[in-house]
């Protein structure tokens, strides 16, 4: 009997003639009532970063504007209170097994940028050491998604640690590991988008060395 990662109730497998015919089993890790209750982005969103809530142009976005830098950010979910603890027994008390909660959606939703490389988010040493993963990574192997690490973390303090202003100023973070080769088409990968600075800073970095187009993209915003 299959559980759900969430709530550890029984599920239930429905296959519909099809799928007896050619004896595919549905790949099914979370029950309805859970994967209810993560709020999909609605409509009325942020263009460029899809913040919910708005089709104007978001601070955030007016803030990386004014700076000269674009955002040409995609997102699924919103970070309601589900996400939350979601990202609470994940990421941080590291229920690994958590990372096949979202694979479904995320295969589906990345077919859509094949043509791109898609890199991940990295760690720093010593969080990796401490945490034992690398969160973004294990959504994108969970996915099946291919993806290459060419960035790495300096040590600094946590980005949930500081306020927004220290988040959006922050910068500097990263740098390339040696002898890598730069992609033409980038999509960059994170887990959570808050304010936008993880990823511009990331994309400074790329953009540095040489990357020609960069495109982002989370689970949740």
């Amino acid at each position: 009997m299959k559980q759900c990662l969430i709530c550890l109730a029984i599920l239930e497998e429905q296959l519909n003639f099809m799928d007896l015919l050619l004896l595919k089993r549905k790949e099914n890790d979370i029950c309805q009532e859970c994967l209810n209750s993560f709020e999909e982005i609605p409509e009325e969103h942020c263009p460029t970063c899809y913040k919910a809530g708005d089709k104007k142009l978001c601070k955030d976005c007016q803030y990386w504007q004014e700076r000269g830098l674009e955002v040409a950010h995609k997102s699924l979910y919103t970070y309601n209170k589900a996400m939350k603890d979601y990202f609470s027994r994940y990421k941080f008390q590291g229920d690994y097994l958590l990372r096949n909660v979202f694979a479904l959606s995320l295969r589906k939703e990345l077919k859509n940028f094949q043509s791109y490389t898609i890199l991940s988010i990295p760690l720093s040493e010593s969080k990796m050491r401490k945490r034992g993963f690398n969160q973004v990574s294990g959504l994108l192997e969970a996915a099946q998604i291919p993806y290459q690490e060419i960035l790495k973390k300096k040590e600094s303090q946590t980005q949930s640690s500081k306020d927004r202003k220290e988040r959006l100023e922050n910068t500097g973070n990263f740098y390339m590991i040696e002898n890598t080769k730069i992609p033409k088409k980038i999509l960059l990968v994170d887990d959570i988008y808050t304010t936008g600075a993880t990823l511009q800073d990331a994309k400074l970095t790329l953009f540095e060395n040489g990357a020609k187009e960069i495109m982002t993209f989370s689970l949740a915003r």
